[in-house]
């Protein structure tokens, strides 16, 4: 059990409490802290977002674009068990989104879990068809574990929806990928 599903089982009432916040707006001084976070991020300087981000209302920490935030945070910093706590916090405070499901399976994936990221992505690319992303990820983490009949399903689907070109430049530096390479070259 994550430190965010800990607090989830601590307190029942922490999802109704971030379902209303998420519905409000960010206001002064929160929605600067969170912006400046964004901007340090940018920069590559996790020490200053990390910073900014402690300094917002605990009336917010609930609300989706922090939770944005932080997982990015995660995600540059490398700490992908709280980036995976933070993407599935999403995936129940906003499921009809599609960036906590892919961001919940990438760190999934990037902690060696990728049967589990597979497994996260399957039940709800059917949700977002404009979804080249979960398309290409799960081409990726299909590769990975060896199932590359599915991997090349997966990418066809990506093509149709993104074009080969620029699956091909994906694909070009993506390890994931790598017993594919030749083959998708020529796509």
């Amino acid at each position: 059990m994550g430190y965010l599903d800990e607090i989830c089982a601590a307190n029942g009432e922490l999802l109704l409490w971030v379902a209303v916040i998420m519905t409000n707006r960010l206001e002064p001084p929160d929605i600067h802290h969170l912006n400046a976070a964004e901007g340090w991020l940018g920069l590559s300087n996790t020490t200053e977002a990390k910073d900014e981000l402690a300094k917002l209302s605990l009336t917010v920490l609930g609300h989706p674009d922090v939770l944005r935030v932080k997982y990015h945070l995660y995600e540059k910093s490398k700490e992908w068990a709280k980036a995976a706590d933070t993407a599935q916090l999403l995936c129940q405070v906003v499921p009809e989104a599609p960036f906590g499901w892919i961001h919940l399976a990438y760190a999934l994936h990037e902690l060696r879990r990728t049967r589990e990221a597979y497994d996260v992505l399957i039940p709800i690319a059917d949700q977002f068809p404009d979804e080249y992303v979960i398309r290409y990820n799960l081409a990726c983490y299909c590769c990975q574990m060896g199932q590359l009949d599915e991997a090349r399903a997966w990418l066809k689907k990506a093509i149709g929806l993104i074009g080969a070109d620029t699956i091909k430049e994906m694909a070009a530096s993506d390890p994931d990928l790598e017993r594919m390479k030749e083959e998708i070259r020529q796509f």
